[in-house]
């Protein structure tokens, strides 16, 4: 991938929603217009430039996180055929471990 974000920005790549449920249970058809809320880090910013504009603030995600984000933060793109959400680090709202 050829993507590389400005700023504070992620690319985050959403995982595939699930069409059964670890415990058997069916999602119906309607369940995958939902849009996802987890995905994995695929690049990141370098970070974006402190108050006095004289030093870069560190991304407090790398690149493999796997990550929650908020459901309507990030924009949607489309590089070289696949889908990716481009968001601002603070769209992220936490790292899953």
């Amino acid at each position: 991938m050829n993507l590389q974000p400005l700023g504070n920005r992620v690319v985050i790549e959403a995982a595939t929603q699930e069409k059964e449920t670890k415990s058997g249970i069916v999602l119906p058809e309607s369940a995958d217009k939902e849009r996802p809320r987890m995905g994995t880090i695929v690049a990141v910013g370098p970070g974006k430039w402190d108050d006095d504009g004289e030093k870069r603030v560190p991304m407090s995600v790398k690149v493999g996180d796997k990550v929650l984000f908020k459901k309507y933060g990030p924009d949607e793109v489309e590089v070289e055929g696949k889908e990716y959400l481009v968001g601002e680090e603070e769209d992220v709202l936490a790292v899953i471990s």
